[in-house]
């Protein structure tokens, strides 16, 4: 039987024939979260690419191509720097690679982006970049007219905190979590709730975010700063994106610092800090 990775490896191969690859051509994986990224070598070519392996079950097609819409609508807008989507030899954006036994993924395939992810010695310097990059996509996203079809998921109060929850259901039938932890939790919860009902959900606070804005998913080159990884990208409250940006360091001691707006411009067009990156939870 194959092993994950060989399998990851063997449906990858397939999808390269989509564009004109061979799939004996250099395939290196190198990431697997969610979805399988794998570096591509074509010896005819001097620049390799990234095949994006998306995870089973999760998006559809049509969602695929609606993240792909705004990705492309941001680097042609001058918003901000995204990987361009290569198209397969027939013009498709999404294509399928398949194992012998059938399963079935869907693949996008993007250029490589030079750069490197932010050095942490620079951790509040490269937070405000990161919030003047998501304030830019942000007013973006609030003028930018979606094509028909566009499709992507919500990520409001119920689809994390709710009893199906889109990553498997209730919060309470997680491991460790007894008559006590769910009382405690339950608590937090729904004053996570009241707070939400309180803050609303109009135009001016809620609509399509990048929702894993963490400075993992900026490619630093020199002055260049590009955003990748724009598989979770939906609808929900602009500030869910200061929220994902602070992932595994919400106690880090530099996080005021980190989230303080400094009120400058980049330029005219693009303000740092409009009133949709301010969050204001403070209801009882």
């Amino acid at each position: 039987m194959d092993s994950d990775l060989e399998r990851l490896d063997a449906i990858a191969r397939t999808a390269l024939v989509h564009y004109g690859l061979d799939p004996s051509d250099e395939l290196t994986l190198l990431n697997v979260s969610e979805n399988a990224t794998f570096l591509v070598r074509d010896p005819r070519r001097v620049d390799p690419t990234i095949l994006r392996l998306h995870r089973m079950n999760y998006h559809s097609r049509e969602a695929i191509e609606s993240e792909l819409a705004w990705v492309e609508a941001l680097s042609e807008a001058d918003v901000v720097r995204t990987p361009t989507v290569i198209t397969a030899v027939d013009g498709r954006r999404v294509v399928d690679g398949v194992h012998p036994d059938g399963e079935s993924r869907h693949a996008v395939m993007f250029e490589f982006l030079p750069g490197i992810e932010p050095p942490e010695d620079r951790l509040v310097d490269d937070f405000h970049t990161l919030g003047a990059i998501a304030a830019r996509m942000h007013l973006h996203a609030r003028s930018w007219t979606r094509p028909a079809g566009f499709t992507r998921f919500t990520w409001d109060f119920e689809s994390a905190l709710g009893p199906q929850g889109r990553w498997g259901g209730s919060w309470r039938d997680g491991m460790g979590c007894g008559p006590q932890e769910q009382q405690v939790l339950g608590r937090a919860a729904e004053l996570i709730g009241r707070r939400l009902a309180a803050y609303g959900s109009d135009s001016s606070r809620f609509g399509l975010v990048h929702a894993d804005m963490r400075l993992a998913n900026l490619l630093l080159d020199g002055d260049d700063v590009s955003v990748i990884d724009f598989d979770d990208s939906g609808f929900s409250w602009y500030m869910y994106d200061l929220g994902s940006a602070l992932s595994f360091i919400e106690d880090h001691p530099q996080v005021p610092e980190m989230i303080a707006c400094r009120g400058q411009r980049d330029t005219e067009r693009w303000p740092v800090c409009p009133p949709t990156m301010r969050p204001n939870l403070r209801h009882s």
